[in-house]
């Protein structure tokens, strides 16, 4: 990384120095390599710590850097598409997913997704936790409401929980003829739970996508997923799909 100090310069400080800090990112640095410390960058392109965070916190926004826990500041890999329009018609788990199922309970939905599913805000309904996982972090996690309704041949005694009784979940969910589905796209903060599983701060910028799958004449299923909004962006097609693009390998999100 060059050590040529900063000139004056008519854009803010901090936006200068984001794209010499962009170049030498593209030069000198690795995936997942970690930077040197704010104390050392700052000293060698001669600014103030201050403006240095700056640069970095707009480079992490961008999707260039992470910051980890534990770890440091890391060179972000780079970002390909997830299509999340509605073109494709698929239930979720079905082949290919890059979900990971995690755990599966009966619980009662959030009063929004009640609504949505027309149960009433009492009843308890099967919740699914699956997880996206790339290059070893987790970028999204997905909760799916699927009241009893829409899974009526679910062993009552099958696995109470677990990854095996979320499949079971899917499974049964899949037997449905599928009428079609919505999807909408939000920013929003990450709630603990989320937070957590993400690796983030609560309140973090996420990017939330609420999926309902209709069939039967009505909404079998609600998806709600989370994206880290710092691993991906969203980018509208020629025929106005939505596509969020971070961090993973180039499938298909459910």
């Amino acid at each position: 990384m060059g050590t040529t100090q900063l000139e004056t310069v008519p854009e803010p400080k901090y936006w200068h120095l984001k794209t010499v800090l962009g170049e030498a990112l593209d030069s000198d640095f690795a995936v997942g390599e970690v930077l040197p410390n704010e104390r050392d960058l700052a000293a060698r392109f001669g600014v103030a710590r201050a403006t240095l965070r700056q640069a970095l916190e707009q480079l992490e926004l961008e999707g260039r850097l992470q910051r980890r826990r534990g770890v440091g500041t890391t060179v972000a890999p780079p970002r390909v598409g997830v299509d999340v329009s509605t073109t494709q018609q698929e239930w979720p788990g079905a082949d290919p997913d890059a979900w990971q199922p995690v755990d599966a309970v009966s619980a009662v939905a959030p009063a929004a997704v009640a609504k949505m599913l027309g149960t009433d805000p009492a009843d308890e309904v099967h919740t699914v936790r699956r997880t996206r996982v790339t290059h070893g972090q987790t970028v999204a996690a997905e909760l799916l409401y699927v009241p009893s309704a829409s899974v009526p041949e679910l062993p009552a005694i099958d696995i109470p929980s677990g990854p095996a009784r979320a499949r079971s979940v899917l499974r049964e969910l899949q037997r449905l003829g599928m009428e079609g589905q919505d999807r909408a796209v939000e920013l929003g903060s990450a709630r603990v739970d989320d937070a957590k599983e993400l690796d983030r701060l609560p309140g973090a910028p996420v990017l939330v996508v609420t999926t309902r799958y209709l069939a039967g004449g009505r909404t079998a299923a609600v998806s709600v997923a989370t994206y880290r909004a710092d691993t991906c962006r969203l980018t509208f097609g020629d025929t106005g799909d939505v596509r969020i693009s971070h961090h993973t390998d180039e499938r298909r999100a459910s």
